[in-house]
């Protein structure tokens, strides 16, 4: 396998990467996988943008790394040369705006024209993080362009090339239930889940709103450790373990003992959340 630069983010931009948990990835990783991983899976099961799936390579480069990259983000990767040619153009036609100001009429106009005549991949959500406010995240191609007022946040120079991002991964695009199925039985199989929060909002995933109290049900169903879950006080995860292991729920046994890491994550002054780790080998 060639060697594998080491990320610390997404080379792309994606809203909802783990970040922040991955000092403490790795660190679980070690604890409970020896040596270089050989003889392991590791399925990323929500893979988004593969940085969990890229981490969990480089810690144990032995180990097979599946990553369901069911958003198109390595399709973002392959076309990285348009993305950074588009930049440019983009960059051409607000670098007189100043930076975090909204465009004027004229300009968004002129922006508007070039994304609908540009000759190549649009990734429209690294270009959502140029020309819309913060967080903001289109559905498709007709949204961006029509139903968002734009602001000078153009990124100043190229994305670096992502060549070796996922080196040595295995990437497959299955829903969860189809996927999961296939390693039930494999106590060396270790399950990676970042799931969509349930009852927060879901824009930024491909089916947006597409994994509801039911699909979590229906997920939780499928899941046994070895484990590691993310998750956030914005749902309701940690109340439902312990419901399930407090009245000996079906299934019960599989969550019983799991261990949770936390992080706060402050959005502004007035909001701020926690994000958990929850893991069980």
């Amino acid at each position: 396998m060639d060697a594998i630069k080491h990320y610390t983010q997404a080379p792309l931009p994606f809203i909802g990467q783990k970040r922040r948990f991955l000092t403490d990835f790795k660190t679980i990783l070690n604890q409970c996988i020896a040596d270089d991983g050989d003889g392991w899976t590791i399925v990323d099961v929500f893979g988004g943008s593969g940085l969990l799936a890229h981490t969990a390579k480089c810690s144990k480069p032995q180990a097979h790394i599946i990553y369901n990259d069911f958003d198109g983000y390595a399709i973002r990767l392959q076309n990285i040369k348009y993305t950074n040619h588009l930049r440019k153009i983009i960059f051409d036609l607000t670098q007189h705006v100043p930076r975090n100001h909204k465009l004027p009429e004229n300009v968004k106009n002129q922006v508007q024209a070039a994304l609908k005549s540009f000759d190549g991949f649009v990734d429209i959500h690294s270009v959502a993080s140029w020309l819309l406010f913060s967080g903001q995240q289109p559905t498709d191609f007709h949204d961006l362009i029509f139903n968002h007022t734009y602001f000078n946040n153009v990124r100043l120079s190229d994305y670096p090339s992502a060549d070796s991002y996922l080196n040595g991964v295995e990437v497959v695009s299955k829903p969860y239930h189809k996927l999961l199925p296939e390693f039930q039985n494999n106590s060396k199989v270790l399950l990676v889940l970042d799931p969509p929060y349930v009852c927060t909002a879901q824009g930024a995933y491909h089916k947006a709103g597409y994994f509801g109290m039911v699909e979590f049900l229906k997920l939780m169903r499928l899941v046994r450790p070895p484990f590691i879950f993310f998750s956030s006080t914005r749902s309701e995860f940690l109340d439902y373990l312990d419901l399930v292991i407090g009245y000996k729920l079906d299934g019960w046994e599989r969550f019983a003992g799991y261990r949770k890491i936390n992080v706060q994550v402050c959005l502004n002054k007035n909001a701020h959340y926690e994000d958990n780790l929850v893991y069980k080998f």
